[in-house]
């Protein structure tokens, strides 16, 4: 990946796309330290500054993905903040919230700090999620109002649910004092305890313990009662199961504050491909049906769900490479999650490229009540340049991660990433990736 400051230089010949009219205009863009200089035709002849030919691509404002895990501190053989936004960059992403999931949990504000701290000098802009509880132990609530001050941008206890239904509702409560999201891992542990994938057909065959939809649905109903009671902001992570699509939606017709997201793994594979005992398919919650995939897609197209994020979840081939019920959940996402939209949601005519474009940019900075960024003369250049026909060849040896637990190794792709423009600099990345023109 090529980094130079965004300093005098010309980005010739792109698109930029109106995420509300979804309509593209050709228009060239000169950036001055940092900041969108002027916009329109300018001649590269005359030009006193560095070109970059960017015929064919679009040009948006900058993708953030609102669910990742990042392992620093604590697990930094799996991920550090640096490898981890250095696979965002290839993404195309400018933005992420890491969840707090590490060691120690992100449940103070000298955690919160830290964080900040590591990553005040990458290009991408990096947002602590808060814990929701003590050390995600799920019995005391943490310190809201100073991890708010200190720089949270939400609460959630991810990776595990709050099972007191109690302290989630207080937890809404004091949450919503801030005005801050609550995000939940929606699981009943009584229904998923010593289950390694969907419950089902699959896992009779396989032998493998099951995963119920209930386990999900049951909580995900939970939360939007508590949202009910208490006007709080609650946003379901990872959605997968189709009860929970009709939870959600009507909630949504409801007008409580209840939101949720997708990832791209939940959407292309079902447990049906468990048949290899692939442990890089394992994930929590697990792949489900094609039943499943398909009210998914259905709440895509409806506007059920707000938000698509990659949940990319970093492992060491040494904690992957074990027997199927002894792996860890989680897969890798940043590097892939723009390509699988794309190809499952965009190119099969689910929603416009606009439209699933703003669940990656819009939605994620609304919920989380951050800035969205405009391509506008003087305004800060945030922004990711993609070809969204060009194909790329995902190579997982080159793979930006630390980690290596992804199942897309030599798959083709739309969305072949130019390059991303934030915080004074612009770096040049095709996803470490072979081009297909």
């Amino acid at each position: 990946m090529l980094k130079e400051k965004a300093d005098n230089i010309l980005l010739a010949g792109g698109d930029i796309l109106n995420l509300s009219s979804g309509k593209r205009e050709k228009a060239d863009i000169v950036l001055m330290k940092g900041k969108i200089d002027r916009i329109g035709e300018i001649d590269r002849g005359s030009f006193r500054g560095v070109v970059h030919d960017i015929s064919g691509n679009i040009v948006v404002p900058g993708l953030m993905d609102m669910h990742v895990h990042l392992r620093e501190p604590g697990r930094e053989d799996k991920e550090t903040i640096a490898t981890g936004c250095a696979a965002a960059m290839a993404g195309g992403f400018t933005a992420v919230a890491c969840m707090p999931n590490t060691t120690p949990a992100i449940d103070t504000q000298e955690v919160v700090r830290f964080v900040k701290k590591k990553a005040e000098d990458e290009l991408v802009a990096v947002y602590p999620v808060a814990a929701i509880t003590k050390g995600r132990q799920g019995k005391e609530i943490t310190e809201m109002a100073e991890l708010v001050r200190s720089g949270a941008v939400a609460f959630s206890d991810d990776g595990n649910p709050v099972v007191d239904t109690s302290i989630m509702r207080h937890a809404l409560e004091y949450a919503s004092m801030y005005d801050a999201l609550t995000i939940d891992h929606c699981e009943d542990c009584s229904l998923s305890h010593g289950g390694h994938m969907n419950e089902g057909t699959m896992s009779t065959k396989l032998g493998i313990p099951g995963i119920p939809n209930a386990a999900e649905s049951i909580h995900i109903s939970r939360d939007i009662e508590l949202a009910r009671l208490t006007g709080g902001r609650i946003h379901i992570a990872h959605l997968s199961v189709k009860e929970g699509v009709e939870l959600v939606r009507r909630a949504k017709q409801e007008g409580l504050g209840v939101s949720c997201e997708v990832t791209p793994h939940h959407l292309l594979f079902t447990d049906a491909d468990l048949i290899s005992f692939d442990t890089n398919l394992k994930m929590n919650p697990p792949l489900r049906t094609e039943e499943d995939i398909a009210a998914l897609e259905r709440g895509i197209k409806e506007g059920v769900i707000d938000v698509f994020a990659s949940d990319h979840a970093p492992h060491t081939i040494e904690d992957k490479e074990v027997e199927f019920d002894a792996a860890p959940f989680g897969i890798l996402g940043l590097e892939t999650l723009l390509g699988i939209i794309l190809q499952q949601i965009v190119k099969r005519g689910l929603l416009t490229l606009a439209a699933a474009l703003a669940k990656m940019i819009v939605a994620p900075r609304e919920l989380l009540n951050l800035p969205i960024p405009l391509i506008a003369q003087g305004e800060i250049a945030n922004l990711t340049i993609f070809h969204p026909d060009k194909t790329f060849i995902y190579d997982l040896c080159k793979s930006k991660s630390k980690s290596r637990n992804a199942p897309y190794d030599g798959m083709e792709l739309p969305g072949q990433v130019y390059g991303v423009v934030n915080r004074g600099f612009i770096c040049r990345t095709a996803l470490g990736a072979a081009v297909n023109d």
